[in-house]
């Protein structure tokens, strides 16, 4: 091998090994043994997202109503002792009204 062919032989050799450690890219020779030990690179982990998280809605009870009991106002009759008869009947009275609790006919 003749020198210039020597010369341009290593000048491509150091001229690809520089380009490509510039481009995170390494190889060499192997001869049984190492003659420089190149570190090994793994592959960049995985990085996974988290699970989503989901929460449920707190359930909600809804109490049933309550029936509501409605107490009717008392009703009552008017009485006139003069004329002996009850107030839709009789329009005046010449005495006072008595107020009686109703009782059912019959």
């Amino acid at each position: 091998m003749t020198p210039f062919r020597a010369i341009v032989a290593t000048a491509l050799i150091l001229g690809s090994i520089g380009s490509a450690q510039a481009h995170g890219v390494r190889f060499g020779f192997a001869f049984g043994f190492p003659v420089f030990p190149a570190p090994y690179y793994y592959p960049p982990p995985a990085y996974y997202y988290p699970p989503a998280v989901v929460a449920a809605p707190a359930p909600v009870y809804i109490e049933p109503a309550q029936p509501q009991i409605v107490q009717q106002p008392e009703q009552y009759w008017y009485y006139c002792p003069d004329s002996k008869t009850y107030y839709p009947y009789v329009q005046q009275c010449a005495t006072q009204w008595q107020r009686v609790s109703p009782r059912p006919p019959g």
